[in-house]
């Protein structure tokens, strides 16, 4: 439904609420949504090195799969951070808020995705 090359997060997150907003999701499950793929985001500029992740998303029926690819070959661990450490959260994070969550392996680098259904 829309790919875009961006280093902008603001524009990630309206781009991603303006489609979901117009197809009628519940606004809570959207902030979800936005939530989940500012934290890609941000893994993908802090861990992934990448100044213009791509980012795409796509419905398929009552499914939203948000897609950020970056130029790290390195891939993600969920982490259980230290109490008071100020990271290791963020794909903890993406996993409570969204139904699935992985990881594909590109021929240069990663991208990283979630699932989340409109009846959640």
């Amino acid at each position: 439904m829309c790919t875009r090359n961006t280093p902008s997060l603001a524009l990630s997150r309206q781009a991603l609420r303006d489609v979901l907003t117009r197809v009628g999701w519940d606004p809570e499950v959207i902030f979800d949504a936005e939530l989940a793929l500012a934290e890609l985001l941000v893994n993908a500029w802090r861990h992934g090195r990448t100044a213009s992740p791509v980012v795409h998303f796509s419905l398929l029926g009552i499914t939203l799969r948000v897609t950020v690819a970056d130029e790290s070959d390195a891939l993600p661990e969920q982490r259980t951070p230290a109490d008071f450490g100020e990271t290791g959260r963020g794909l903890q994070l993406v996993a409570g808020l969204t139904h699935r969550w992985g990881v594909d392996p590109q021929k240069l680098g990663k991208s990283i995705w979630f699932e989340l259904d409109a009846l959640a």
